[in-house]
């Protein structure tokens, strides 16, 4: 009979994880056993002890996914079990330390027990019910009807916004090819970003909070960014590396009504998240009615 010891050597413990999990490997179990399918504890092997309380073989099966190699297999285990000696201990050591009512720490599991698996059924159920389909329509009435939930924090842009080096070639064509609306010029100041910029926003339909578009340049240390908004609607500068080119086609200002478009993704993910709570719902009320037409429960007073 052999236990996991704090004198062992390395080699030994990993050779003993290895031997532990080759045995589970091709013992043939189940994944998870329920507690009327373990060995009598006469017959079972233990692994590892804290004190008086022994950490058995069998209670090991499925820690280890099949497929999984050896090396990431004896990983697992020994992990497993230094996890389970350190949590013992503790729990041994708070035992000696402190009153512990039993009753209440049961209660505890098993809420957290239920409370695990009604969370798995739920997923389950959401993940085959759900209606992913968000329509326009019903997005835009959502922004409407919470229109004072979606004011603005901060600045934000619909901008073109080009950072090059100063050895860059071509650079006095950057501010023709930034204003001009032929489809030609549009489609070289792509390709010329692509090329030769450090880092580029085109201005497109996107809303962008403008401290992000403009960190990592001068522009980032502009005092009143409001005030520059207002007055510069395109804006050249440079520093000992590079120079730096903003056209601002639209910007809205932080406490403000925000647009539409900046909180369409947000607006998305509240419509599914009521979406979710509202099935989650739905299934308490389905198993509760079906039970009260199969008279499956009873309140006993």
């Amino acid at each position: 009979m052999c236990w996991v010891n704090c004198s062992s050597r390395s080699t030994n413990i990993r050779q003993a994880y290895f031997l532990i999990w080759v045995s589970l490997l091709f013992s043939g179990c189940d994944l998870i056993k329920m507690k009327s399918e373990q060995p009598d504890p006469e017959e079972r092997q233990p692994v590892a002890r804290a004190n008086n309380t022994y950490l058995y073989r069998d209670e090991l099966v499925g820690i280890v996914a099949p497929g999984t190699s050896a090396a990431d297999s004896t990983s697992l285990t020994e992990g497993y079990i230094n996890s389970w000696i350190r949590k013992q201990l503790l729990i041994q050591e708070a035992s000696k330390k402190i009153n512990i009512d039993e009753a209440a720490v049961e209660r505890k599991m098993l809420d957290y027990r239920y409370s695990i698996i009604a969370y798995e059924y739920q997923t389950y159920y959401i993940k085959n019910n759900l209606d992913t389909a968000i329509s326009n329509t019903e997005i835009e009435a959502y922004y409407k009807s919470n229109i004072d939930n979606f004011i603005l924090k901060q600045n934000i842009v619909r901008a073109t916004f080009i950072k090059v080096p100063n050895n860059a070639p071509r650079t006095q064509k950057i501010k023709e090819m930034i204003f001009s609306k032929r489809e030609k010029d549009v489609k070289e100041l792509k390709s010329y970003c692509l090329s030769f910029s450090a880092a580029y926003h085109i201005s497109d339909s996107t809303w962008m909070v403008f401290d992000e578009l403009i960190k990592n340049s001068p522009l980032a240390e502009i005092p009143n960014k409001i005030q520059f908004l207002r007055t510069n609607p395109y804006y050249e500068t440079s520093d000992d590396s590079y120079l730096y080119f903003l056209k601002v086609l639209e910007y809205r200002i932080s406490d403000n009504v925000s647009p539409l478009e900046f909180v369409k993704d947000d607006i998305k993910t509240i419509i599914l998240n009521k979406r979710k709570v509202e099935l989650a719902k739905q299934l308490e009320d389905e198993v509760f009615n079906h039970a009260v037409d199969r008279n499956d429960f009873e309140i006993i007073r």
